[in-house]
């Protein structure tokens, strides 16, 4: 079923909503429709095609907290900038793992502090070990983020219509294309 893109008053991505609140939000004169999908519905009354991307007619402050960063597998990627913290390589996300500076069989947590991105060849070397014992050196201490890289909504790429291509940020791997 189509899933409509939530903008505010300012044209910035809020969430993505079904359909169904959409035409709610509009039937409560709260929205407008920017953009439609090619499906109607129909009414005994009348006939509209589902909204793609809807903009709120009155801007709404996000409340967020300042200092809170999911913590995420594309969170730590973020953090440190896509690049293995053991032999310093740049490498797409297909190419990257984490790894636990100290292994979890050795009272390692899952958190900010003990998570690091690493390639699959790092990760292979160092194994069960702690950095000192594979003989391995970070190239910098892993710490939880001031803040999240960036407000991110979350959708299949290959699902968002091309309605959506004009308000939302794509962050794509040309390579991948």
């Amino acid at each position: 079923m189509e899933q409509t893109l939530l903008l505010n008053a300012t044209y910035e991505p809020l969430q993505v909503v079904h359909w169904q609140k959409a035409i709610t939000l509009w039937c409560q004169g709260k929205v407008e429709i920017v953009a439609v999908h090619d499906r109607e519905i129909r009414a005994v009354s009348f006939s509209m095609k589902l909204p793609s991307v809807i903009r709120l007619l009155r801007r709404i402050r996000m409340r967020r907290k300042v200092d809170y960063v999911p913590f995420s597998r594309a969170n730590i990627y973020a953090r440190d900038h896509h690049t293995c913290q053991y032999c310093s390589e740049k490498l797409p996300t297909a190419e990257l793992t984490f790894d636990h500076v100290v292994p979890v069989a050795q009272g390692g947590r899952k958190d900010w502090e003990n998570i690091v991105t690493c390639c699959i060849a790092c990760n292979r070397k160092k194994g069960g070990r702690t950095p000192v014992q594979a003989g391995m050196h970070l190239k910098r201490q892993p710490r939880k983020p001031d803040k999240a890289p960036a407000v991110r909504i979350a959708f299949g790429l290959r699902n968002a219509p091309d309605s959506w291509r004009d308000y939302v940020y794509w962050n794509v791997e040309l390579d991948d294309i």
